[in-house]
């Protein structure tokens, strides 16, 4: 039987090999890939980070592998970007599944999430978190990632954002996953979002 093709989609900050457990326990069901965003896991990029531009990376990956359509296992961010893309390109996407992944984008909540994205700040407070992100993107620097990263989340907040008019034109089936200890995620959101997508179900 031929296996259905899944594709794993990483979270801000992060890479594909965080996913490396989880695609070969996946593996057995179906045919998974994973990828790099733009700017992430070594990969370089001039431009700023912004929704569109980890779309197209995800339609260039589908392009490149041959993929028609895929399921989509989005982590945090890699959650958003699944739908964006589902939303703007509904027939490369099947079915959704996120998990840990934040849909308040206001600019009081973009703000509040960007205080922790100041890298110097991370070197000095968290520098055993500040030397896994030099590892996961050498050889780019995970600073200018950092900055890149607030800098979309702030542009999130100023507008360019999911709406409830958008969630409610995704008419694939999106399974939402929040983890009952999540503080970046609240269980409000996550419920809210639910309710606007024709087939969604929180877990």
């Amino acid at each position: 039987m031929e296996k259905l093709p899944l594709l794993l989609l990483h979270g801000a900050l992060g890479s594909k090999a965080q996913f490396s457990v989880l695609k070969a326990k996946l593996s057995i069901d179906f045919e998974v890939f994973d990828f790099d965003f733009q700017g992430h896991g070594g990969r370089p990029v001039e431009s700023p980070f912004t929704m569109d531009l980890f779309t197209d990376n995800v339609l260039s990956f589908l392009d490149d592998n041959d993929l028609g359509k895929v399921h989509v296992f989005g982590y945090s961010m890699g959650g958003y970007v699944a739908l964006n893309t589902a939303l703007k390109h509904p027939g490369r996407i099947s079915k959704i599944t996120t998990l840990g992944t934040k849909f308040d984008w206001s600019l009081e909540s973009a703000e509040k999430e960007i205080k922790m994205l100041n890298p110097e700040k991370v070197e000095e407070k968290v520098p055993g978190f500040a030397e896994n992100l030099r590892q996961i993107h050498h050889p780019q620097d995970w600073k200018v990632i950092m900055r890149k990263t607030a800098e979309m989340m702030l542009g999130m907040g100023n507008g360019a954002r999911l709406t409830d008019e958008d969630f409610a034109q995704i008419n694939q089936q999106v399974v939402v996953g929040i983890g009952s200890m999540d503080r970046m995620v609240s269980f409000a959101e996550s419920k809210h979002v639910v309710a606007l997508l024709p087939n969604g179900r929180l877990v």
